[in-house]
């Protein structure tokens, strides 16, 4: 198991714990983890997800955002582990839509 992983893991487990003990502290009703794969085309960007899907028992849920995502998940009560691949018209449009950002600013009036 690689050092991020067990990180990661560790941060879970000390996060429940710390909820468990301090029932004052308020915390959401649900929690999503999301992987996101690296890789340059998106044929590999769905394989992964792919290879996701059948290891956890899930189906694909292309529809999942605006930008039509490629994502499975597999539920854990409220707690989610999300596979998202984001492919390239996705990203497009995204920067398309985002082209813009910083350069209107409000009226202060």
């Amino acid at each position: 198991m690689d050092d991020h992983r067990r990180a990661l893991i560790n941060g879970l487990l000390n996060l429940a714990i710390f909820l468990e003990t301090h029932p004052d502290v308020p915390a959401s009703s649900s929690l999503t983890l999301h992987h996101f794969p690296n890789h340059d085309n998106d044929d590999d960007l769905r394989a992964e997800v792919d290879r996701i899907a059948a290891r956890v028992g899930s189906d694909i849920d292309f529809e999942d955002s605006p930008y039509g995502h490629y994502a499975t998940s597999v539920f854990f009560g409220p707690v989610e582990y999300r596979a998202v691949a984001i492919l390239a018209a996705a990203r497009a449009r995204h920067n398309a839509d985002s082209s813009y950002r910083g350069c209107i600013s409000p009226d202060p009036s």
